[in-house]
């Protein structure tokens, strides 16, 4: 028995964040709500999250891809988050790319949502609480990939990371319009790149930020 194991070495960090990354993905699938947000109290005051017109399902993604990230950063692999791209890192090349990418993927993102049903019938009900929404949803997916994922298990892999973390991102997003999810296997890519080049996950956040933003506002017809 013991021979069976003796040749496979395997490295702990790189299984946590597979297993932990895998079944926060999972769970966020099969779950409408992880969290009864309505009937947990602060101070003696009711959590409500439509004051802000942000689902229970946002704050439950907020913490099962940043919150629980961050806390096994912190206490089980005792490392600094910055070395998981929780930092600004090279700023002014994060502006750059940050602002060309807006520009050459704004014309595509138009055609797309303004030609295709599917994406206009998926995104057009998400106009609501439009951009905070997007901007709580997507903090936390993109520290998922293009932060703990992408730097994880980049200290393995080296730069591989980068194609690495796109797989499970272009997999989540299974049940959107077929041509996004088509797509997602290069935008993921891409987006590693760009936290590669600053090594930070925030510049590829903002832009995926507005990718999503743009895109729900041209699918609901507020830029025609």
């Amino acid at each position: 028995m013991k021979n069976l194991f003796s040749d496979i070495h395997l490295d702990w960090k790189i299984a946590v964040l597979t297993v932990c990354s895998t079944l926060a993905l999972v769970v966020d699938f099969y779950h409408a709500s992880i969290v009864p947000w309505d009937h947990l109290l602060i101070f003696g005051k009711a959590i409500d999250p439509g004051w802000l017109n942000v689902p229970g399902k946002t704050l439950d993604r907020t913490l099962l891809y940043l919150i629980m990230p961050l806390v096994i950063t912190l206490l089980v692999f005792r490392s600094n988050p910055k070395g998981y791209g929780f930092t600004l890192g090279n700023w002014r090349l994060g502006l750059m790319l940050t602002a060309g990418g807006i520009v050459l993927i704004a014309p595509v993102l138009w055609l797309v949502a303004r030609g295709s049903p599917s994406m206009q019938n998926y995104y057009k009900p998400q106009l609501t609480g439009l951009p905070w929404n997007t901007f709580l949803d997507l903090f936390g997916w993109e520290f998922m990939f293009r932060g703990w994922l992408l730097f994880g298990y980049a200290r393995k892999f080296g730069p591989e990371a980068i194609w690495l973390q796109a797989v499970p991102f272009a997999l989540a997003h299974i049940g959107k319009p077929e041509i996004e999810t088509l797509s997602t296997i290069f935008g993921g890519f891409a987006f590693g790149w760009v936290a590669w080049k600053t090594r930070s996950f925030v510049w590829a956040f903002l832009i995926h930020w507005f990718v999503a933003s743009f895109t729900i506002l041209v699918a609901a017809g507020v830029i025609g």
